[in-house]
């Protein structure tokens, strides 16, 4: 391949019969996962103390002509951001021979989705309150550092909402896949020339109905909908997407919002009427009328209840109201019994049992190329390292963070990038180093929660109803 490597396989495939010096630092278990983005890869380092990691190869460009702007996008800004909450990038490698791209990222062993999945078809009842509680008292924490960070998500959803297992991190929940992210920028700037954006079920009114200028509020939206999933362990709002549609009006989601929320009215929403789609299908959408049946009756909570406040403020139909992450971490549901943890996993009652996931299946006849693998498969080894119990195939990249990992090296034909010590991804044009534009400079004593007594971790102080 071009990297000045000896090392060659025993295969007759031509194109396994060299493999790149990098690769040789990891040890591959299996392929995880694949999508239009390319594949992900599941391998552990072969150095102490032989971590897993989750490795993200990006296919070329729909032109051909070099690093897809996906991948691109997703370097500039992990690169410039670091928070418990947050994925992080670790190690980008460039093989220059065929362009392909490798990011490194530490390996989660669950995601939200599952996690939902597994208590409705396997275990058969709710979360608990205290796991439903951490869960997103993280999400928001993390979602509360990007904002700060004029970043906004723009394809939250759980999935993409992934949860350390065994070790240090257990139980500590990472924000992912940050391909649709985007910088904001005070004044606003019309962002819907970027196309489409976030999965329909969690996409929010205002670009549903063609909003040219959005902000952070389109996350907050996606987070009330996880954290009615949370609770329910089905999507609230399950519309069916026009196929093969690039247009962000989607009837039968508007359909399913107004069915549960009720009808918006320019009363409440003042800059409804200015909404492009709202003027254009508003004899079809008028036309339907709404008995709502109430989000307290769907999710199951009581109106007078902490968790349905917090909740019917996160799906407020004007983003202009919606209420904000920092606003949400300052809510009184994090402040009653149980409080938030950081690790989701623990037992919410003494005598309670921990629910056991299932790990992540992985294919183990790949190699790195995602062709039949020239070396018998890899074993499992205990941890982290998924066995593939009970799980379908999965379409979605799943990667997870890493620390402290020592720089590699970079070889012929091949660039490694530990950021961020290096910047460029061309070593004779470094990236620039942009400061991280912030709405307010105190962004330390932003990104935690004002309780007496907090401590660095940004969570409330243990108490003997805290679990740690």
């Amino acid at each position: 391949m071009g990297d000045g490597s000896s090392t060659r396989s025993n295969s007759s495939n031509s194109s396994n019969s060299e493999k790149p010096e990098w690769l040789q630092q990891y040890n591959l278990v299996g392929k995880i996962g694949e999508g239009t983005y390319g594949l992900v890869f599941l391998a552990r380092t072969k150095t102490q103390p032989k971590r897993p990691i989750a490795i993200k190869k990006f296919k070329q460009s729909k032109d051909g002509d070099g690093v897809s702007p996906t991948a691109i996008r997703e370097i500039m800004l992990l690169r410039e951001i670091s928070h418990e909450n947050v994925v992080k990038l670790f190690n980008v490698h460039i093989n220059f021979a065929d362009m392909s791209l490798y990011l490194a990222f530490d390996y989660a062993e669950y995601d939200l989705y599952e996690i939902i999945r597994h208590h409705r078809d396997k275990v058969g009842h709710s979360l608990n309150q205290y796991t439903v509680k951490s869960l997103l008292w993280q999400l928001l924490n993390g979602l509360n550092y990007l904002h700060s960070n004029w970043i906004i998500h723009r394809d939250l959803k759980p999935s993409n909402i992934l949860v350390m297992g065994e070790g240090e991190e257990h139980g500590i929940m990472k924000i992912a896949d940050f391909g649709l992210a985007r910088i904001f920028q005070a004044p606003l700037k019309p962002l819907s020339d970027n196309g489409v954006v976030v999965t329909i079920w969690y996409r929010a009114p205002e670009l549903l109905l063609g909003s040219k200028h959005y902000t952070s509020a389109v996350d907050m939206w996606a987070v009330g909908c996880i954290f009615a999933e949370l609770l329910t362990l089905k999507p609230l709002f399950q519309g069916a997407e026009a196929k093969s549609s690039q247009n962000p009006f989607q009837v039968d989601q508007l359909d399913k919002i107004f069915k549960i929320l009720g009808h918006p009215t320019v009363d409440k929403w003042p800059t409804l009427a200015n909404l492009p789609h709202w003027q254009s299908d508003l004899q079809h959408i008028q036309a339907h009328k709404y008995d709502s049946a109430g989000l307290h009756n769907v999710v199951h909570l009581n109106l007078k209840s902490a968790a349905y406040d917090l909740l019917s403020k996160m799906l407020e139909y004007d983003p202009l109201k919606r209420i904000t992450a920092s606003q949400a971490l300052e809510h009184e549901y994090f402040r009653m019994d149980p409080l938030p943890g950081r690790n989701a996993f623990v037992a919410s009652q003494p005598m309670e049992k921990n629910v056991n996931y299932p790990t992540r299946p992985v294919d183990t006849n790949t190699d790195f190329e995602g062709t039949t693998s020239i070396n018998p498969p890899q074993g499992v080894a205990a941890g982290n390292v998924p066995g593939g119990h009970g799980m379908g195939s999965r379409s979605m990249p799943r990667p997870m963070v890493a620390h402290n990992m020592q720089r590699m090296q970079p070889q012929g034909g091949v660039m490694a990038y530990n950021f961020p010590a290096q910047a460029g991804m061309n070593p004779s044009v470094p990236m620039q180093q942009r400061g991280m534009a912030q709405p307010h400079q105190q962004q330390q004593q932003q990104l935690r929660r004002k309780d007496p007594g907090m401590g660095m971790s940004g969570y409330a102080p243990p108490n003997k109803n805290r679990r740690l």
